[in-house]
């Protein structure tokens, strides 16, 4: 599987069970594709859907986000038995992402295990929408360091929505990247990815965390490519901490190819290309394999 022959990984797909979405945040999808939002919504209930999705988009594996955001969309924690089974049929194409819900869990700790018992193989943190800040354990939710202590001994990445985001009720200011800045400090075994890379607001903070931290890395979905130099001007010298990922099928996201091969396009080595198209998500993700 590739796409002119470089081999591709989405870092982040909103492989999602999209039947529990609300009617407010579901209008976001319909504006952006009509009729067709039935037709993804029936792609993303079907293993085999997805998986010849993929195939025809030119896409080897993809990492399918889920996670809890009760008021805003009606995401529960029934995303994780959608999302284990969904997985199941292809482990070595489709990687599994959870979360805990800081705001209404009694024992954050616990829960974390959990996940990691049946599978979950990425935490993803979304303050913007659940109404919490990543580093919250600071403050009023200290159960938030035993979820990223579970994650950090486990070996299974935290991804973290950073930047804004457009739906109605989401809260932005949960996405400044600069919170995990403390949590790379305080947890520096735990491997790190920054969602959006900080779009469109904090790129510049994105860029000073990855050379900072070691354990800090990002993904570019819902950036379109065209623009990534404009943000990213030194994007080579972060390539190998790098994930390319579209956000499909967020609303305005034009597809998995068409984000692929226009950052093929882009003025960088292939070196580069290769890395920020597979090679990073792949050692990071999926063990190398």
């Amino acid at each position: 599987m590739s796409i002119q022959g470089y081999p591709v990984i989405d870092a982040h797909a909103h492989i999602m069970p999209m039947r529990m979405i609300k009617p407010a945040p579901l209008a976001e999808w319909r504006r952006t594709y009509g009729a067709k939002t039935d037709e993804i919504r029936a792609i993303l209930e079907s293993p085999e859907r997805v998986l010849a999705h993929l195939d025809s988009e030119g896409v080897d594996k993809v990492v399918c986000i889920n996670y809890i955001a009760r008021e805003l969309f009606g995401f529960t924690e029934a995303v994780h038995d959608y999302v284990v089974e969904l997985c199941r049929h292809a482990p070595d194409r489709l990687l599994p992402c959870g979360a805990v819900d800081p705001v209404a869990s009694d024992d954050m700790g616990r829960e974390a295990e959990d996940l990691v018992r049946r599978g979950i193989k990425l935490f993803k943190v979304h303050g913007v929408h659940a109404g919490y800040a990543p580093d919250d354990y600071l403050r009023d939710k200290p159960q938030m360091a035993r979820m990223y202590a579970v994650a950090q001994e486990a070996g299974v990445p935290v991804m973290f929505h950073t930047g804004t985001s457009i739906f109605p009720g989401a809260r932005s200011k949960y996405g400044h990247p600069m919170a995990i800045d403390d949590i790379a400090i305080d947890f520096p075994n735990l491997k790190i990815i920054m969602a959006h890379g900080g779009r469109p607001l904090w790129m510049a903070e994105a860029f000073f965390l990855m050379r900072r931290h070691a354990n800090v890395h990002m993904d570019i979905s819902g950036i379109p490519p065209k623009l990534l130099l404009n943000y990213f001007p030194r994007i080579e010298e972060i390539a190998d901490k790098t994930l390319f990922g579209t956000d499909w099928p967020s609303p305005g996201i034009p597809g998995m190819r068409a984000n692929a091969e226009a950052l093929l396009k882009l003025p960088i080595s292939e070196e580069s290309k290769r890395k920020i198209l597979y090679d990073t998500a792949n050692g990071l993700l999926f063990g190398g394999k």
